[in-house]
């Protein structure tokens, strides 16, 4: 039996304090032990959204190593190399990016902000929800593929499809 490759996932969102925070949290959750997970911002917040934490616990996952972080710690020559970069906001995906390590694949899995949102609690605390449910209907997809089987023009091709995967399925999770 072959060892099985761990590949090396970065999320990036501008201030890594929502978005890209859950993503890597999903990841280590459902690519464990396939996938190691990371999540960085071009000017990061320097804290985590509370609401991004409360959203986390709400869905049993860890938050006690968590912090917002410069995607300079991923661009260095002590730099992990990285196999996929994720970018999910639209600021970041519209920004020039760093060399990174390896040769990763790149997609933008856009997602809204819930940090924009304003109104209620409720409201704020659904929005960040649905945010949730959206980014793990993506990973979900994405651990579950064979990324060792594929070449590399459909796996791109798979990783842009998947960016594409939101609205009503999300929303009718995140209402249950």
């Amino acid at each position: 039996m072959t060892e099985q490759k761990t590949y090396n996932v970065l999320f990036l969102c501008t201030h890594n304090s929502a978005r890209s925070i859950m993503a890597e949290c999903l990841m280590r959750r459902w690519g464990a032990g396939r996938f190691n997970a990371w999540s960085a911002g071009s000017f990061p917040a320097g804290q985590i959204n509370p609401q991004t934490l409360a959203t986390l616990k709400a869905f049993n996952l860890p938050t006690a190593d968590l912090r917002s972080k410069s995607w300079d710690e991923f661009t260095g020559p002590d730099a992990p190399v990285l196999d996929f970069v994720f970018t999910v906001c639209d600021q970041a995906a519209g920004e020039l990016c760093p060399v990174w390590n390896g040769s990763p694949l790149t997609a933008h899995w856009g997602v809204e902000d819930p940090s924009a949102v304003t109104g209620t609690e409720d409201r704020i605390r659904m929005a960040f929800r649905r945010t949730y449910v959206e980014l793990e209907s993506r990973i979900k997809i994405f651990a579950s593929l064979r990324v060792d089987q594929l070449d590399r023009l459909t796996l791109q091709s798979s990783l842009h499809a998947i960016g594409t995967v939101h609205g009503s399925e999300a929303d009718r999770m995140a209402d249950a």
